[in-house]
């Protein structure tokens, strides 16, 4: 079996022409596939940016600022 190369600016006209052939149960199924996905997407980014600024050392003071933040809110 021959592997099948897929280029983006192909699939992309075959993708908008199946999505608006779906029923709405398919289409709604799809948006949410879509979402989960972009959450995981941002997820790793996200994490990813978070371990490099804790190593960075810009959470070492974190628990002291979360600390003043809270004192300053009985404060006032």
């Amino acid at each position: 079996m021959e592997a099948v190369v897929l280029e983006p600016q192909k699939l992309r006209p075959e993708i908008i022409q199946r999505v608006q052939a779906m029923d709405d149960e398919n289409l709604l199924l799809l948006y949410r596939l879509l979402l989960r996905i972009e959450k995981e997407r941002l997820w790793r980014e996200l994490s990813g940016e978070a371990e490099a600024d804790r190593r960075s050392g810009k959470f070492d003071r974190l628990s002291d600022i979360i600390r003043e933040a809270r004192d300053d809110m009985h404060k006032a």
